[in-house]
């Protein structure tokens, strides 16, 4: 393991509960338990799993202005955010690429909390700070930080037990509230990286022993590592920094324009947004449903019917929940759905279907509760 490779505070936990180390975006993370990648993955989708996201970077923005600021530097809409929401939110450089995906919550008059992906803490921090005029200001809290993700059907039952709440008083999809939790002030929010209900919890680093142990006492909840947050993720068609999102790739070759309200908001000018409506014959974001259990990997390339080279994979991997393998790929062309392709699979090839996301139709991220 490299010497450089930074330790979550729960580091020790997992080495105790038998977990396999490995290194993620510069971190030592567990990618498995003892029952493995499948059992983890099928515990999430049936019950509920508590996952270690305590790697991800936490960012406040505060200050007179901060709205307005936020707004331009980011391509999603800020000022419309109404209070005690969370909105999914792209920072991007000036030709339109991706920098960054992350969640903005909107905490208070000016007051934004923002969480972004590991691996992009240093680069986000940078574009955000000298982004910001005089009087908004800029902290990074991750250090400071711990974040957990319950994830599963489950996982509200869990919480209406620790916090006392009832089903109806928690937050609802895509929004926060703050909680008390065996004594721990949590800002609790319902956002989640499954497809299944799920909640995650924000509480200071030197509570993260303390809080995990406590909810691995709960009934059902099992830990769970990276494999199974990958293959969870998978099956839903979301998103991975440095594979479906990067810095030449924009959020519409993403697929998701429509988010950006470019249209609706036509004179809203923030960071990209020119070299992005600009850039013509991008590539395009499509799944691909491969009928047996051999996949295509990250980087493998992708074939029409004709054997012409079209595209490149981004990910790809069985998906457990539903017995078959997927993938996420780049088109340089659009196929419409039923279309076939063929991606590299070692020395030969695997034969997919251009589909839809989610693969995984039976999610319950949105359920009421």
């Amino acid at each position: 393991m490299s010497e450089d490779l930074r330790n979550t505070v729960l580091c020790e936990e997992h080495v105790k509960l038998g977990a396999r180390m490995v290194p993620f975006a510069g971190w030592n993370m567990p990618v498995q338990y003892k029952k493995g990648i499948l059992a983890e993955h099928q515990h999430t989708r049936e019950s509920v799993s508590l996952f270690d996201i305590c790697h991800m970077g936490e960012f406040r923005v505060f200050g007179p202005g901060a709205r307005e600021a936020l707004d331009r530097v980011l391509a999603r809409p800020v000022f419309d955010q109404p209070y005690g929401s969370c909105r999914y939110n792209f920072l991007l450089n000036e030709n339109g690429g991706v920098i960054d995906d992350l969640i903005v919550y909107y905490m208070g008059e000016d007051d934004y909390f923002i969480v972004v992906n590991a691996s992009r803490i240093g680069s986000d921090a940078e574009q955000i700070r000298t982004n910001l005029p005089d009087g908004v200001v800029f902290v990074d809290i991750s250090d400071e930080t711990a974040k957990l993700d319950l994830q599963g059907p489950l996982s509200a039952d869990v919480i209406c037990a620790v916090t006392g709440l009832a089903a109806a008083e928690l937050p609802k999809y895509f929004h926060w509230a703050w909680v008390e939790i065996n004594g721990i002030r949590v800002l609790l929010s319902r956002t989640g990286y499954t497809g299944e209900l799920g909640f995650e919890l924000y509480f200071p680093a030197d509570k993260a022993v303390e809080l995990w142990r406590f909810l691995l006492t709960q009934p059902n909840v099992e830990p769970a590592g990276l494999g199974a947050r990958d293959t969870l993720r998978l099956e839903m068609g979301m998103s991975l920094y440095g594979h479906e999102l990067r810095e030449d790739i924009t959020p519409i070759e993403a697929g998701f324009g429509a988010m950006l309200k470019l249209q609706e908001y036509s004179e809203r000018s923030f960071i990209g947004r020119e070299a992005m409506e600009k850039k013509e014959g991008g590539r395009t974001l499509v799944a691909v449903s491969v009928d047996g259990r051999r996949s295509a990997r990250e980087g493998a390339e992708v074939f029409d019917g004709e054997g012409v080279l079209i595209g490149q994979v981004t990910s790809g991997g069985f998906a457990p929940s539903l017995n078959h393998a997927v993938a996420l790929a780049y088109l340089d062309k659009p196929l419409m759905q039923g279309s076939e392709v063929f991606m590299a699979a070692g020395k030969g090839t695997v034969m997919g279907t251009v589909s839809e996301v989610p693969f995984y139709k039976r999610g319950t991220a949105r359920k009421k509760i």
